[in-house]
């Protein structure tokens, strides 16, 4: 067996031995006092109406959440491709570095206009509003 592998079980080991020590250790040191207060559920301040089988969820927070999903992922593509830009420039050209760039961030343009024009980056829609008015009623 190689060093290597023996370093890696060991922060194997340590990162699963910390996280479990800890919750151990907090199980055993903190006070215990059963209310029915603590025991409800917490729904930002709100008191809790019905079974949560039954709890609409708005899909606004989904499709928000996949934007900032797709986005962020454009980022971690983007900016290493950024730091590398010259080098490769001057070693395969501009036409094989930039090309497929702008046809990632062509998609993802598109895609973020269809979500605007679908109105997923609205938060609040207007019931008072029509679809395709351009003025409040």
């Amino acid at each position: 067996m190689s060093n290597a592998w023996i370093a890696i079980g060991a922060l194997a080991l340590v990162g699963l031995a910390i996280p479990l020590g800890m919750m151990t250790a907090s199980s055993l040191l903190r006070p215990s006092v059963p209310e029915q207060g603590k025991r409800t559920t917490y729904e930002s301040g709100e008191v809790p109406t019905g079974s949560s089988r039954h709890i609409r969820f708005n899909i606004q927070y989904y499709m928000v959440a996949l934007l900032f999903v797709v986005f962020d992922i454009e980022t971690v593509l983007i900016f290493p491709w950024t730091l590398i830009y010259r080098d490769a420039v001057s070693a395969v050209g501009i036409t094989r570095v930039l090309l497929p760039m702008a046809v990632f961030v062509g998609i993802l343009v598109v895609g973020l206009a269809w979500a605007w024009r679908n109105g997923a980056v609205q938060w609040v829609r207007n019931p008072s509003v029509t679809k395709g008015a351009d003025t409040y009623e």
